[in-house]
């Protein structure tokens, strides 16, 4: 029982520190990744030695949770150690006490001491581990949480008598009805109000306003990334509240404002959105983009690697290859949000 408190009262401790460990080291990375991918606007601004320091503060605060941390855990070892050896000394003194009064031999206390031994270093390896085991339970404790979360946009169950994404069929028609939003961070604020809106199959719609306005809201409720506080949003006459958000979403495709590309090359860009799509079929997308001229001047074509969010590309043919991913998709919804630099 006395090894087993010290386990008890500062593991708990230790499953703390070592979650708060993993949060500050967690810091520190994306600190570093946010400084590296806009390294240029860094530079541009002459913030070098400011952004220097700011990073050796994050990695300082890390350090002192680390620190502390690690303290507790050799503190909680060390107790345990004193413990066991405690008990060992004590049970030589009682032993040899009843030696000398004739009521132990000495191979009898041998041998107990050596079984002894055994327990007491089994009880080290077990605090040890238990040591271990209490710094993975706090390091995974917040994946488990966010592994746990269930997510807030699903299929709403449908009535029996309400048409059904299988039953669909016919012309396409975008419907926006007395749609009102605001963003859970900003719910004073709303971002969309009564906002009525209809697009028929095959015209072309543009969305025009200050910066601000709700344009690229009207997007993301589109796919779903949200759901409208008020009104509705219909695709052929259902309410895509009743559709799953991965089926609504492969009918839609969409160019952003920062258009995001991923580490690899020209092709595995283009292809993201329709994998099993042919080098023939690649190619005529980025001609439909206008991209196919600038890719043939890259070192391997559409074989180049393009670095992390497409680093070694201009903003224009960043976009260009972002239009060409879209395009290969061939959606029943192009969605441009603002993709007028290409």
């Amino acid at each position: 029982p006395l090894v087993l408190l010290p386990l008890a009262v500062l593991g708990r401790r230790v499953k703390q520190l070592s979650r708060a460990s993993q949060d500050s080291v967690a810091d520190v990375g994306s600190y570093a990744g946010e400084i590296i991918q806009h390294i240029k606007t860094v530079q541009s601004f002459t913030r070098e030695p400011e952004e220097q320091r700011a990073f050796g503060a994050q990695v300082e605060r890390a350090f002192d949770v680390a620190r502390v941390r690690i303290r507790v855990r050799a503190l909680m070892l060390s107790i345990v150690m004193l413990l066991v050896f405690s008990v060992l000394s004590v049970m030589l003194w009682v032993g040899g006490h009843d030696v000398i009064a004739g009521n132990m031999t000495p191979g009898d206390l041998a041998a107990f001491v050596f079984y002894a031994m055994l327990v007491a270093m089994g009880a080290a390896t077990v605090s040890e581990v238990w040591s271990e085991l209490l710094r993975a339970a706090g390091a995974t404790e917040r994946l488990v949480e966010l592994l746990a979360v269930e997510p807030e946009i699903t299929a709403e169950i449908i009535a029996k008598d309400e048409p059904t994404e299988v039953e669909l069929a016919g012309q396409t028609m975008l419907k926006f009805e007395a749609v009102q939003f605001a963003y859970p961070s900003r719910p004073e604020t709303p971002a969309l109000c009564g906002v009525d809106l209809q697009v028929e199959e095959g015209e072309c719609v543009a969305l025009v306003g200050p910066s601000g306005a709700g344009k690229s809201t009207l997007f993301e409720l589109l796919q779903r990334f949200y759901d409208p506080q008020a009104g509705y949003i219909a695709l052929d006459g259902c309410d895509i509240r009743h559709m799953d958000p991965a089926r609504l979403r492969t009918q839609i495709a969409v160019v952003a404002q920062q258009p995001a590309l991923f580490t690899g090359d020209v092709a595995s860009n283009i292809r993201y959105g329709r994998p099993d799509a042919s080098e023939q079929q690649v190619e005529a997308a980025a001609r439909a983009a206008n991209a196919h001229e600038f890719i043939m001047q890259l070192p391997n074509a559409y074989s180049s690697y393009l670095g992390e969010q497409g680093v070694r590309l201009s903003g224009g043919q960043r976009q260009r290859i972002a239009i060409a991913r879209a395009i290969l998709k061939d959606p029943r919804l192009l969605l441009l949000d603002e993709a007028t630099s290409a």
